[in-house]
């Protein structure tokens, strides 16, 4: 005789990108395995992927590709599925501005965590009085590429491939072209053909995309110094 199954919640949050809704489930025993795992490895690489395996497995909503997602739409995922896994609150240590030595345990509630979007973020650029850019947001496969895999001596290549991979389309009056029927060495090629104040714009789209964050106030209880602290990313929430 088969044992009962056991009977899975379900909710809803929209992501933050597209404010489209996603059904989701809390991550089962098994995968809390593999997270435990992956944390206890302390390889960024390795605690990525499974946070990526995990939100797959926790989404019932048809036709959604985890690995093409913006990064802050996995992280505002994990963090929602997290919360209705193992609590809404979040047990941290943080290191107080004043003295950089102190650590203070802090508790955060996960619903006061969100994505904040900055009021002048665009992803269209004027390159010139002609040309101009629409920009599209690193996905989690080209965020771990370009910020676990560098080699040595080859980080600005890698910074370039990044900024490269998030051009969608160039674009006149007159014509369009999208990078999809382009060569990596074409759009690298435009891209270094740029005036410093023409990638500097290019750099503000990365600057003020949407970002996972939280401010908070803590005390030093050495010093008794309050500082003002931003949590950024989900890293900073699992300090």
């Amino acid at each position: 005789m088969p044992l009962p199954k056991i009977a899975t919640p379900t909710y809803e949050l929209e992501l933050p990108s597209t404010g489209k809704p996603i059904n989701y489930r809390p991550f089962l025993v098994k995968e809390e395995k593999l997270l435990v795992l992956a944390l206890e490895s302390e390889d960024n690489k390795q605690i990525t992927t499974a946070i990526k395996t995990v939100i797959k497995s926790c989404i019932s909503t048809k036709g959604i590709k985890v690995e093409t997602l913006p990064t802050f739409d996995i992280e505002y995922l994990f963090l929602n599925i997290r919360g209705k896994s193992v609590g809404e609150e979040l047990e941290v240590n943080i290191i107080c501005p004043d003295d950089k030595v102190t650590e203070v345990p802090v508790t955060i509630d996960l619903d006061e965590i969100q994505v904040q979007k900055s009021d002048d973020h665009t992803n269209r650029i004027q390159i010139d009085s002609n040309i101009m850019m629409e920009m599209k947001y690193p996905s989690l496969d080209q965020f771990i590429k370009n910020n676990f895999d560098f080699k040595e001596g080859n980080q600005m290549d890698q910074s370039f491939d990044l900024i490269a991979s998030c051009i969608d389309k160039i674009y006149t009056e007159d014509e369009v072209w999208s990078t999809a029927d382009c060569t990596k060495k074409e759009v690298k090629e435009f891209l270094e053909s740029m005036n410093s104040s023409q990638f500097k714009d290019i750099e503000k789209f990365f600057e003020t995309m949407p970002k996972l964050q939280h401010s908070l106030t803590i005390k030093n209880p050495k010093t008794k110094v309050e500082s003002e602290v931003v949590l950024e990313g989900l890293a900073s929430f699992f300090g």
